[in-house]
């Protein structure tokens, strides 16, 4: 295991790609009522393509907000943030997973899924195709004609992540996705997580408040303070692949959690 030295912008040599995901400064201010709060403060960080990335920090932190302006849905105060190359377009490159499934209830599983291929246009026959497949992907052959009640939250998770899919994004955001599951069923979702990302290799930002989580699932991790958010650390996971859950009895594993502990103040 190797914990990446490296500075938080290391320096890039000239035949290296440009960063997928780039923050320099990015600040965020919420004003209401004559009132202004800080979301966020200063975050700065690269990400290269195909990397899965974990903001780490404490509740109320930002990181949601944070994720909302990755997803275009926020607008930032300060700073630059770029993504992809001139001809990204959040619409249709952007797949979001949120911490509650937020499923259809009257649409079956597969109709579920297809949502965002309905609304982006695209062509149903191809989108059915690759739907069965992400539902294949994710362990779910077999449920396309079940209704959401019909599955457990687990399973329901696994829909909202083929449905984050469907549309072939490049950049998947997910907001703790796994955050109102019972503890195994967690563990579980994370080695699926990994699998699925194995298997697709999108560039996954994943917000979450679980150290352990952050640490085993990402390649990169971004510790954030407590709000408003600022950068506290970066560092880079060098863990066996594939991973499996015995990696966290490790003391490679252990150091690297540590770390994110020392930096949140919580040894």
């Amino acid at each position: 295991m190797r914990a990446s030295a490296d500075p938080l912008l290391a320096p890039r040599g000239a035949d290296a790609a440009p960063p997928f995901l780039s923050l320099r400064g990015v600040a965020k201010t919420y004003r209401a009522g004559g009132r202004e709060t800080v979301a966020i403060g200063d975050v700065t960080f690269d990400v290269a393509e195909g990397e899965l990335l974990a903001l780490v920090g404490p509740s109320g932190c930002g990181k949601s907000t944070l994720l909302k302006i990755l997803a275009g849905l926020h607008g930032h105060d300060a700073g630059q943030l770029r993504i992809g190359d001139a001809g990204f377009d959040p619409g249709r490159d952007i797949g979001v997973a949120f911490q509650q499934p937020l499923l259809l209830k009257w649409r079956r599983v597969l109709d579920n899924v297809l949502l965002p291929a309905e609304i982006l246009g695209l062509p149903m026959a191809a989108a059915r195709d690759r739907a069965r497949d992400l539902l294949a992907l994710v362990g779910l052959a077999g449920t396309e004609g079940k209704y959401p009640y019909e599955l457990s939250g687990g399973m329901q998770q696994r829909v909202s992540l083929a449905r984050a899919l469907v549309h072939d994004p490049k950049l998947v955001l997910l907001d703790e996705p796994f955050g109102a599951l019972d503890a195994l069923t967690r563990e579980r979702m994370n080695l699926e997580l990994r699998r699925i990302w194995a298997a697709s290799r999108k560039t996954v930002v994943l917000v979450t408040h679980g150290v352990q989580e952050a640490v085993f699932c990402a390649t990169r991790v971004a510790v954030l303070t407590a709000g408003p958010a600022r950068m506290a650390d970066f560092f880079a996971v060098d863990l066996p692949e594939p991973r499996e859950l015995a990696v966290r009895n490790t003391p490679e594993f252990g150091a690297l959690a540590r770390r994110v502990y020392e930096r949140l103040g919580m040894t």
